[in-house]
């Protein structure tokens, strides 16, 4: 062979080498092609703010997996790519730097800000790319799309005029997630749900009797965790089927310091095992209430501003910070009388992930999407098994959300991102939907317009990724051909949030699915299972394990153990694991061809001999079930057979079962050797490169001049003319009499090099055959100085130790092992060493001022030694009679 690997495995040295040529090779990239079967995959768009996380790198590893497992077995494989515009995460950002240079948005005027915005992308929207890159993704970068491209845009404002025509999309006041301080709605996504410790306000509020007086004995008590908005109520519910409030159902109550009186509805949202059984209903500040308050007809009255102070609705209150209000109320109530108690409460309270800021669900006016019919195919795709997802248990979720849907709050009040296509006539306040600014209004003939002011939530643009990346709304070659995709690859905490709408979205714009299969996958947690966050400081930059141990060994380790759903414990011993595994295949690899001949071996298959079949009929089966795996999304329990085939059966049982082979002078059975060592390496690798492209691409390229790249090499397939099941019988029995032979040299402390005469006795004749012909195995691996295959035990000494194998027994005799003399002196050493530290260990718990006086831990120390130097004793004293007797 003219070329061969570096001496040692250095990732720094090839992987941007390798990667540069892939993309120079044009492999990433699809194009329409009807010759060819099309496999599809969109990436989940990262944040053009984002640092590639843990997250990120399992998530884009699957997938690259995938892509890389369809591109070998024959399909028009797409990985198409992109980046999210991230609306909240990008203004904060941009804000934040603005303010270092003493300037605020509105200083700039949307106009000025947007080109900041776009300046911004400029400099920092590739970072994510780039590092993507790093781990080996094999996207088809030449179609990278961006959320706010002129494609992805036109797609945009042609969904929300349509949907709005077709009375999907509409304007209303519902509850939506407010940010006091980024004073904008917020999606369900954006808020983060952390336990503090707060209270249970009781609180009661006078009955008002029939004559109009307020009452001064009777009042309806209940619990609130968010006094302030008791100057929003409207209204007090009460289970219907609650006797002990049937009585005042209907009757009126007098609603403290405000002085308004509210009524007492009966609705069965109200859980009567749970408090008091009293609810106060607050419609403008809660998700809940507004719905109880639609069913009961009940006034809404919003009691905050923008940046969460109470408005003039509040009274005096007014002007005062929502906390401020919340201990003015509490002290007023208790002066009146009307606070029972307070009561430690931890609870989950909403903040936005951005700022951290506590949330307000508070009534707005908003655009909503009316989901109540839209949902329905997405229900029934699921349901059907059109859509498939893995893990099933994913269901549960699935239908818990779309079961309890919510009309959808699209609009946010911030200047980056999708502007919202509707114009408010200057003349009249007529509003129209349109693509753009109408010339004149259709009711009073005004010529002048003013745009909404509002941008569409994210994942209002997410949702159509599928098809809008594809060229939609026009209808593209590549949205025909591509379109609907195979795969989506996510975490299971966005299901709803993009995953569902991506489904909608696909059946009410294309009338189809937008893939076929949803593949979950679990979060990265830290060594002790914590979530990683920046709070917690136990995040794990990627980047700084591909410096330290290369993409491969990360890539490994992300993937090994993975099951779809489950939550994984990121361990650097697991990275070192990997990266010990890259160095095994890289000298494995390097033996092999530093022992191939300068001609090579040639495609020819020579005469074989058992071992070379059993290896190969082991890597059948591998290649069989393998594939049958990443087919099922298996990719863990597929990547874990391949390394243990590597590892175990490649590197440890066949190399060493042929090394003499390579050393002597019979070339038939050399050539034979060779040619099945390369052969299995190839395949090998091929099963292993959609995991550790770049290791798997170094040696295919060394090893092999045929083929280019491993990556456009074929996938390997299962062959019945691989198939021997004789020959992997009669090896497998060979390896465990081998293992047993092992075990005994270990037991019995026999040192590596002695060698000893072994004896295989079988009436089996097949077995016989087996052992006669793998004779030689014994002497490398099991250190045999002779081996005699025969039907009975003539001749075996009575002190043989034996090892017993299903169908045949091995026999060695004592003496061939041990160095009987030189043995009970090393045993009586170690005799006389055990009597020294018991009489060490007696002497400390025999002594009362040691007993009294150390600590309970250190007395456990020394009684757990005596039994441990105890027990050792007993086996050193019992060997040496053993022995004695012998000598």
């Amino acid at each position: 062979m003219s070329k061969e690997l570096a001496k040692t495995y250095d990732p720094k040295g090839i992987e941007d080498r390798i990667y540069q040529k892939w993309m120079d090779k044009k492999y990433f990239h699809a194009e329409v092609d009807h010759s060819k079967t099309p496999f599809t995959i969109v990436i989940p768009p990262p944040n053009i703010t984002g640092q590639l996380h843990m997250g990120h790198a399992l998530d884009n590893t699957m997938q690259d997996i995938l892509i890389r497992f369809k591109r070998m077995q024959g399909y028009n494989a797409l990985w198409q790519p992109g980046t999210d515009h991230a609306s909240i995460a990008t203004e904060v950002k941009i804000i934040e730097k603005l303010k270092e240079e003493g300037v605020s948005k509105e200083d700039l005027g949307r106009e000025g800000f947007l080109e900041r915005a776009w300046d911004w992308k400029k400099e920092y929207g590739g970072r994510i790319i780039s590092q993507l890159k790093k781990m080996g993704s094999s996207c088809d970068w030449d179609r990278e799309r961006f959320t706010m491209d002129e494609g992805c845009n036109q797609a945009v404002t042609e969904v929300f005029c349509r949907m709005h025509e077709k009375g999907w999309i509409y304007k209303g006041s519902r509850i939506i997630n407010w940010c006091p301080v980024c004073n904008t709605s917020i999606s369900d996504a954006e808020v983060e749900y952390t336990e503090q410790a707060g209270h249970f306000w009781h609180i009661k509020y006078p009955v008002i009797e029939k004559d109009g007086s307020v009452s001064q004995t009777r009042f309806v008590e209940f619990a609130t965790t968010r006094p302030e908005t008791m100057l929003g109520d409207t209204a007090v519910a009460v289970n219907p089927e609650d006797d002990r409030y049937k009585d005042i159902i209907g009757k009126k109550l007098m609603l403290p310091i405000v002085n308004r009186e509210i009524p007492v509805v009966a609705d069965s949202y109200v859980d009567m095992e749970f408090g008091t059984g009293v609810v106060k209903i607050t419609p403008a500040h809660d998700p809940n209430d507004f719905e109880v308050g639609k069913r009961h007809n009940l006034p809404e009255i919003n009691i905050l501003n923008d940046d969460a102070t109470i408005n003039e609705m509040g009274g005096k209150f007014c002007g005062m910070d929502r906390y401020e209000a919340r201990k003015a109320i509490v002290k007023e109530l208790d002066e009146m009388g009307l606070l029972v108690k307070i009561e430690d409460h931890s609870h989950n309270v909403g903040t936005h992930d951005r700022c951290k800021t506590t949330i307000e669900p508070m009534i707005k006016q908003q655009w909503f999407v009316k989901m109540e019919d839209l949902i329905k195919p997405a229900v029934r795709a699921v349901k059907s098994g059109d859509i498939r997802l893995v893990p099933k248990r994913m269901e549960k979720t699935y239908f818990n959300w779309t079961d309890n849907i919510r009309d959808w709050c699209i609009s946010r009040q911030l200047w980056w991102g999708h502007r919202i296509p509707a114009y408010y006539c200057d003349g009249c306040g007529e509003t129209v939907v349109s693509a753009k600014m109408p010339d004149k209004c259709p009711k009073c003939g005004c010529e002048h317009f003013t745009q909404d002011p509002d941008t569409l939530d994210t994942w209002f643009s997410s949702a159509l990724w599928p098809f809008s990346t594809l060229g939609w709304p026009q209808q593209t070659e590549d949205l025909k051909y591509f379109y609907p995709t195979d795969v989506l690859v996510t975490g299971y905490d966005i299901i709803f949030f993009w995953v569902i709408r991506m489904i909608f979205s696909g059946f009410e714009h294309m009338g189809e699915k937008p893939f076929k299969t949803v593949l979950f996958h679990g979060l990265i947690r830290d060594a002790q299972g914590r979530k990683m966050s920046k709070s917690l400081g136990n995040g794990i930059d990627p980047l700084e394990i591909i410096d330290k141990y290369g993409a491969d060994a990360l890539r490994l380790t992300l993937i090994t153990g993975n099951a779809p759903g489950n939550d994984m414990r990121f361990y650097y011993e697991r990275v070192e694991a990997s990266r010990n595994f890259a160095n095994k295949i890289w000298n494995a690899s390097r033996f092999i061809m530093m022992n191939m001949p300068e001609e090579g071996v040639g495609e020819e298959k020579p005469k074989l001999e058992p071992v070379d079949k059993w290896i190969l009929s082991k890597l059948n089966t591998l290649i069989r079930e393998a594939t049958s795996n990443m087919e099922n999304f298996e990719l863990g329990i597929a990547v874990q057979k391949v390394y243990d085939f590597i590892w175990d059966e490649f590197c440890d049982w066949y190399i060493e079962m042929v090394k003499s082979r390579l050393y002597g002078t019979d070339e038939g059975t050399k050539k034979a050797a060779l040619w099945t060592l390369k052969t299995v390496l190839i395949d090998a690798l091929k099963l292993l490169h959609p995991y550790m492209p770049f290791i798997t691409e170094e040696i295919f390229c060394t090893l092999q001049s045929q083929e280019e790249s491993i990556m456009v090499s074929q996938w390997p397939e299962y062959q019945e003319q691989w198939r021997f099941d004789q020959e992997e019988k009669d090896i497998e029995m060979i390896k465990e009499a081998v293992r047993g032979i092992r075990n005994i040299r270990t037991e019995m402390n026999v040192a590596p090099g002695r060698k000893a005469q072994m004896f295989v006795v079988s009436e089996n004749e097949d077995a016989l055959k087996a052992f006669t012909e793998g004779a030689l195995f014994f002497a490398s691996l099991a250190g045999a100085s002779e081996v005699t295959v025969q039907k009975d035990k003539a001749g075996i000494a009575k002190d043989a130790v034996s090892v017993v194998i299903a169908g045949a027994a091995v026999y060695i005799p004592f003496a061939e092992l041990v160095d009987i003399k030189q043995e009970i002196e090393r045993l009586q050493k170690e005799e006389k060493r055990l009597t020294g530290e018991l009489a060490r260990v007696n002497g400390m718990l025999n002594n009362e001022k040691f007993m009294s006086k150390a600590p309970e831990a250190k007395i456990a120390e020394e009684r757990a030694k005596l039994e441990k130097y105890t027990n050792m004793m007993e086996q050193v004293k019992e060997r040496l009679t053993q022995l004695k007797g012998q000598a």
